[in-house]
């Protein structure tokens, strides 16, 4: 080893030199940026499947991520009785009475004139306004039934899951918002510490160099650089779970579960206001798989109600429109209660909003998990295929090394004596 030729072609050489650590740190920065990028775009396959081609890693494991973020949801955060307990059905009633009311006229007016034409027609307009008024008295009753029966039946009408997994794999972008959102203060770590631990490997790699003058260094340097900051941030990210003080100097503690209040505020705020709504949670129960285990709670109350209102009168109704017909004419009017509901249930969303309060709930919950439970949130984005992030990084850190060693026999300039 002849350190005056070592340090001759430092000193030759000594913007070559000051370069590595420089190119190293870019490699660090730039690959993780193209790994974040990867994990979240594009939201649809581009290229030609199977392999040759690309989709965000997130939107190609929608399902699977929402499933998952949804279980733990389920499991310790928001239960579907959380959503419905707080809410009062005679507060329900009279939100929608007014809207309620016009349809239930529309409705009596409409079935009345299909299944006794000749009769209604004939009555007095007075008579006809009874008969409507005397429902329309029911029918706030009727709906706090429906909603206790509802309550009562939260999990046979009302699946959480499959309103949370189906948002966020027909909304991809969505499903996006929630991981980067929630996490934005990490994803600038992991890019920015590329820069700081690139640059740290390019100060070995410039010692190794000058020693060797291998062609082989710079590349193998730029694939570990490339390699081991992907892995190294994604360590830090997570853990450890708990402080740990090392060398006695300095103190870490993963960074996602150190901003557990920053994320619960954030995340609590997303799914709230973009996911579990009140609009949403209606449309479900209304139009989601379970919807006509919901119609046939809405038919024995419609039945019931119209029974009761036959009273007396009931054996003459059966009489001049024979028993089908009644009981078609009822399930008829079920029908058309169910058709009605959204618009009317639209009346109650302010309310709903307001007692269920899902944001402050699930941020209480939230801050209430164990550090393996809050990790739970987000690390389904990062373990999802993340070696295929840390290898493309690798890659493309052999790539710019094998750039870089040819610049550099290109330009080195050789010491003189």
């Amino acid at each position: 080893m002849d350190w005056s030729l070592i340090l001759a072609d430092v000193r030759a050489n000594w913007i070559l030199y000051l370069s590595m650590p420089v190119v190293a740190a870019l490699i660090g920065y730039v690959t993780k940026l193209v790994a974040i990028r990867m994990m979240f775009q594009p939201l649809e396959f581009v290229g030609k499947p199977p392999l040759l081609g690309w989709q965000g890693i997130v939107p190609r494991r929608a399902a699977t991520m929402a499933s998952i973020a949804c279980d733990l949801m389920m499991e310790r955060l928001l239960k579907p009785e959380d959503v419905f307990d707080r809410l009062d059905p005679q507060r329900v009633a009279a939100e929608i009475r007014d809207p309620l009311i016009d349809v239930v006229e529309d409705i009596t007016r409409e079935v009345a004139a299909e299944y006794q034409p000749g009769l209604w027609e004939t009555l007095p307009e007075g008579i006809k306004r009874r008969v409507i008024q005397r429902i329309q008295k029911e029918a706030p009753h009727m709906v706090e039934q429906i909603m206790e029966d509802i309550k009562s039946n939260i999990h046979r009408v009302f699946d959480l899951k499959h309103m949370v997994v189906n948002a966020l794999v027909r909304d991809k972008e969505l499903l996006n918002r929630v991981f980067l959102e929630a996490g934005h203060v990490e994803f600038k770590f992991i890019a920015r510490s590329g820069i700081y631990f690139g640059f740290a490997i390019g100060c070995v790699q410039a010692v190794v160099w000058a020693f060797t003058h291998n062609v082989w260094v710079i590349p193998l340097f730029g694939l570990f650089t490339g390699w081991f900051t992907d892995w190294l941030a994604l360590k830090m990210i997570f853990n450890p779970k708990q402080p740990v003080r090392y060398f006695g100097i300095f103190e870490w503690q993963g960074l996602f579960l150190r901003r557990r209040k920053q994320v619960a505020a954030r995340y609590g705020e997303l799914v709230a206001q973009e996911i579990v709504t009140p609009q949403a949670i209606i449309e479900e129960i209304l139009k989601g798989p379970l919807s006509d285990r919901l119609f046939a709670l809405v038919q024995r109350q419609v039945q019931r109600t119209l029974d009761e209102q036959a009273g007396l009168a009931k054996p003459l109704v059966v009489f001049a429109v024979g028993t089908s017909r009644y009981q078609q004419m009822k399930k008829v009017v079920a029908e058309k209660v169910m058709a009605a509901l959204p618009e009317a249930l639209g009346h109650v969303e302010a309310y709903a909003q307001e007692a269920m309060d899902l944001k402050n709930l699930l941020v209480t919950k939230m801050q209430e998990l164990t550090e393996e439970e809050f990790e739970g949130l987000l690390r389904p984005a990062f373990q999802q295929d993340e070696w295929i992030l840390i290898a493309v990084g690798a890659l493309l850190g052999f790539l710019v090394g094998e750039v870089q060693v040819h610049v550099m026999l290109h330009f080195a300039v050789m010491p003189v004596g």
